[in-house]
């Protein structure tokens, strides 16, 4: 009876130190701006280089999934096969970019209550699969600090809503919209529209992605 006892105690100890060392699996989910952070220099890999200089490259798993050209019904509809289906601990939702910009580039994008109802489905789907949130919002399309860039009306919109969610739903919030033009306002004297954070107006450079990386950094290791 003692022995079958001390095995008992042996089993939980090692099952529960096992559960402990458990990295935790954090799942960046977005667009082409994610798909690129797995990339040498990309965000994910700082935020990667960041927790291992750290000492707790053992804590964490990042894995990216991304893909480019997404808006937020695309996360909507991969959301069970790439991110629900590897039982993620968090999940950084990092879109918007596209449901924007696609309107004027391709005549598509995605209408405000749509980009809303979407997005809370998200969060819902997420939610009960017992993961937890950290949402950003988009950044930027175009880097002008003089409110002149053609989508700024629409990122500010986009940005509310992804604030406001994010209070409703109590998830902790990475503001990229507000964090940019505060480093561009400071950073971009000419008033460029590229070339600060960005290559393009959209995607990030490498200064931009460690950028992106020193401010989630924070909130994945809290």
């Amino acid at each position: 009876m003692k022995k079958l006892l001390l095995l008992s105690v042996l089993f939980w100890s090692m099952t529960s130190f096992i559960q402990q060392e458990k990295p935790k699996k954090i799942i960046f989910f977005g667009d082409s701006i994610t798909q690129a952070g797995v990339q040498p220099k990309g965000y994910i890999s700082q935020l990667q280089e960041m927790i291992d200089k750290k000492g707790d490259k053992a804590k964490y798993e990042l894995i990216g999934a991304g893909i480019g050209g997404n808006k937020v019904y695309d996360l909507y509809l991969r959301l069970e096969d790439d991110v629900l289906s590897k039982k993620p601990d968090i999940v950084v939702i990092y879109v918007g970019v596209n449901d924007v910009w696609h309107k004027a580039t391709s005549g598509t994008g995605t209408d405000p209550d749509k980009f809303i109802r979407f997005y809370q489905a998200l969060i819902n789907k997420i939610q009960a699969s017992g993961a937890k949130l950290i949402l950003c919002t988009p950044a930027t399309i175009g880097e002008k600090t003089d409110f002149s860039n053609q989508q700024d009306g629409d990122m500010n919109q986009y940005s509310n809503f992804i604030r406001n969610l994010a209070t409703k739903n109590n998830i902790p919030l990475c503001d990229l919209r507000k964090e940019f033009l505060g480093h561009n306002l400071n950073n971009n004297p000419e008033n460029k529209d590229k070339g600060i954070l960005t290559t393009d107006r959209v995607h990030l450079n490498e200064l931009g992605n460690q950028f992106v990386a020193d401010k989630l950094f924070p909130l994945i290791t809290k």
